[in-house]
């Protein structure tokens, strides 16, 4: 019997110990949260005399609105480099349809998750496309209508935010082409 209670003391204090640590894990990783929410820098909002004319103001509400989502959503626990979400080639969500024909739908009986795309390369060097799961939040049946607006808005705000990433690219490399005001290049 005195086996048997020591047997329990000891699997109790490693529970123990196993919380404490996930206590400071949480601990740490809030701290670094706080930490890189001051290295990068928050978007300025710039005032504009009609709403939403400006681009810049347009993107800066957008990444605005991922931080907050990203954060409500636990996205840091998963991806604790909130500089670093962007780096994905895609983002998608398992679970709920965001095709036109079924926009919003959740899909009885799986799992909801948000599922970041990227590729690397396989061992004969050829990319392959890698899902990571940024976000798991159960069955569709129990999931709420606010949760689940949260989940899309995030996922399509991410989008967007990732299409403003791309229009700067394109506008860097035709800055970077010459081209002739005079005579107009030509195909023949």
């Amino acid at each position: 019997m005195s086996s048997s209670l020591e047997k329990l003391k000891a699997l109790t204090s490693r529970l123990e110990e196993k919380l404490e640590q996930k206590e400071e894990k949480k601990s740490s990783l809030s701290n670094e949260l706080k930490r890189e929410e001051k290295r990068v820098p928050k978007p300025v909002v710039k005032a504009v005399s009609k709403p939403h004319n400006n681009v810049d103001t347009v993107r800066n509400e957008n990444i605005t609105r991922v931080r907050v989502l990203y954060e409500k959503l636990k996205i840091f626990e998963k991806s604790p480099d909130f500089s670093q979400i962007f780096i994905y080639k895609a983002m998608n969500l398992s679970g709920i349809g965001l095709k036109e024909d079924d926009f919003g739908e959740v899909r009885e009986g799986k799992y909801i998750q948000i599922i970041a795309i990227t590729y690397e390369p396989d061992k004969n060097g050829k990319k392959k496309a890698k899902n990571i799961s940024l976000g798991y939040f159960g069955k569709a049946e129990t999931l709420s209508q606010t949760l689940k607006n949260e989940i899309i808005e995030f996922v399509l705000r991410w989008r967007y935010e990732k299409a403003f990433q791309n229009l700067e690219h394109y506008k860097e490399l035709i800055a970077r082409v010459e081209v002739s005001e005079e005579k107009p290049a030509t195909l023949f």
